[in-house]
């Protein structure tokens, strides 16, 4: 197994990873940009919410995320989305992953990473079931790009509701527009947001709708804590 020893080095390996092959509209489909994931991920790691961790990737897409997490020796990762052709990319990314000597040989699913094809809103029901094969199990962080609610209307706020119903400590990312919103919920919720990563997200040209190449987007990522 080859060792990460820098946050280019894991861009580099995210990098190469396969995106989406027909992106869907309704779910707002695009793939997270390698150096913006790196990071996001390497902060999380130096601050303890990776390594050894059980991690769930919601919302996964091709899972770039959380296989940015099994590269930084999460202890397991659960790869959800309810697009069964995201859920096939992703598991491609493994077998290239595996294959490029990035992840232990012996990795196998159901010990070191989990796909289910399901929908954010059925997520207790997953909590449900895992606790039923081990009464200990417990989800450390979440990491998601979830939809920006430009399409379904308050998903984006599903997405924090269910993250936090999940774990104490999860990484979430937003339109920069709705900032004001996060932080309100958050408030209400009272949940911490102790950290706050901004960038100029490259979204390249995948749908029909879109007219330039690349459009940057300014978008906000929030590493929040129940309290």
């Amino acid at each position: 197994m080859q060792k990460i020893i820098s946050k280019s080095g894991l861009a580099m390996i995210l990098s190469r990873l396969e995106a989406f092959q027909r992106p869907k509209v309704r779910v707002e489909q695009y793939t997270t940009d390698s150096e913006t994931a790196a990071e996001v991920l390497w902060s999380a790691f130096m601050s303890g919410d990776i390594e050894k961790c059980v991690i769930v990737d919601l919302g996964c897409g091709t899972g770039i995320l959380g296989m940015g997490a099994l590269i930084l020796g999460a202890e397991r990762v659960y790869f959800i989305d309810i697009d069964k052709d995201a859920i096939d990319t992703a598991k491609n990314n493994i077998l290239f992953l595996k294959s490029e000597g990035y992840l232990k040989k012996t990795v196998k699913e159901s010990r070191e990473f989990v796909f289910r094809c399901m929908d954010v809103r059925d997520i207790s029901s997953f909590i449900e079931d895992e606790k039923v094969k081990d009464k200990r199990f417990k989800v450390d962080t979440v990491l998601q790009n979830p939809p920006f609610g430009t399409r379904i209307k308050h998903i984006d706020r599903l997405f924090i509701e269910k993250g936090l119903e999940l774990a104490p400590v999860v990484y979430t990312f937003h339109k920069s527009s709705t900032e004001g919103f996060v932080k309100a919920y958050c408030r209400d919720a009272k949940v911490r947001i102790t950290q706050v990563f901004r960038f100029d997200f490259p979204l390249k040209k995948t749908m029909a709708h879109h007219r330039k190449r690349i459009e940057r987007i300014k978008v906000s990522c929030f590493r929040l804590e129940r309290q």
